[in-house]
């Protein structure tokens, strides 16, 4: 089945038709820089964009960095707070004229970990944790979704777990492979108390650097890096439009 996938971002927003039988991208990524406020309506210009750039007429699955409850934003991470209770799926649908179903944006990022990366034929419980700007997080049990689980708002030692363990935070406070490792332990041991995963799956572009830092982690969990990089977004969206 061919569905064109979209992932919005904070700081971009990319599409491109994916084959979802195979996991593989139909075209090369088309990106658009995300407008500045990141605001409902001129987001949704550029999803239209992306849309006309394929000559796209069938679904479309749009990964969101938002809670979203039947298409509508609950919450609204690195984007306008006037996203919280628009239906974005309505929104997108008028501006594209397709169908769009919505999800979140890391749980668009599992989906596609789960079929086709490091997550495939893995049963129990599995976290993913992509590590980026903030942390955004997904969570299987025997292959099934628990949706919208957005843990890396949660609370770790006082302080915002994104705000202490993200790759964006390793960056501004220039940390050592060594001392931010540190903050990720404490953050995954935080998760492997509360959901006791079998495994843990590492993603967002810092996976490219695993060997830095996964050999310094002391969960008991097994830590693997994410295999789909920079396709995943993209690719779980477009599963979400074939369920």
């Amino acid at each position: 089945m061919e569905i064109l996938g979209i992932d919005v971002g904070g700081s971009g927003i990319k599409g491109a038709p994916v084959d979802t039988v195979q996991g593989e991208l139909l075209a090369p990524r088309f990106r658009i820089k995300t407008p500045k406020g990141a605001k409902p309506k001129d987001v949704a210009k550029v999803v239209g964009k992306i849309a006309k750039h394929f000559d796209w007429h069938g679904p479309i699955g749009c990964g969101f960095p938002a809670v979203l409850q039947r298409g509508i934003a609950r919450t609204a991470a690195n984007i306008s707070d006037k996203w919280i209770g628009t239906n974005a799926a309505a929104l997108f649908h008028k501006t594209t004229g397709c169908p769009v179903t919505m999800i979140n944006d890391a749980d668009a990022a599992g989906l596609a970990e789960m079929a086709f990366g490091a997550g495939k034929g893995r049963d129990g419980v599995v976290l993913i944790v992509t590590i980026g700007t903030g942390l955004g997080t997904s969570l299987f049990t025997d292959g099934v979704l628990l949706p919208n689980t957005e843990l890396g708002h949660i609370e770790v030692e006082g302080v915002e777990a994104e705000k202490m363990a993200s790759s964006a935070v390793r960056e501004i406070e220039n940390l050592s492979w060594k001392k931010w490792a540190r903050r990720v332990d404490t953050y995954l041991r935080t998760m492997e108390n509360l959901f006791w995963p079998d495994i843990i799956i590492v993603g967002g572009g810092i996976s490219k650097k695993h060997k830095k830092f996964i050999p310094l982690l002391s969960v008991n969990a097994e830590v693997i890096p994410a295999q789909m990089r920079n396709n995943a977004g993209i690719v779980g969206a477009a599963l979400a439009a074939s369920s």
